[in-house]
């Protein structure tokens, strides 16, 4: 199991060498949104299709 830190750096040196900073912390960002994600679903955390439409059909109104 890696260290965070070191997560981050393999992360970091897969990037293409003429990366910008901004681009580097999106892509660092989209790895732990993904982390947190997959953190939840793995806890239960989740709602059903139909919850996410009847959500999304309430913002309509």
């Amino acid at each position: 199991m890696s260290t965070v830190k070191q997560a981050m750096a393999d992360l970091i040196a897969q990037q293409p060498d003429d990366s910008s900073y901004d681009e580097i912390l999106r892509e660092l960002a989209y790895a732990r949104m993904v982390d947190r994600g997959l953190a939840d679903s793995d806890a239960g955390n989740v709602i059903s299709d139909d919850e996410v439409k009847q959500r999304i059909e309430s913002w309509q109104k």
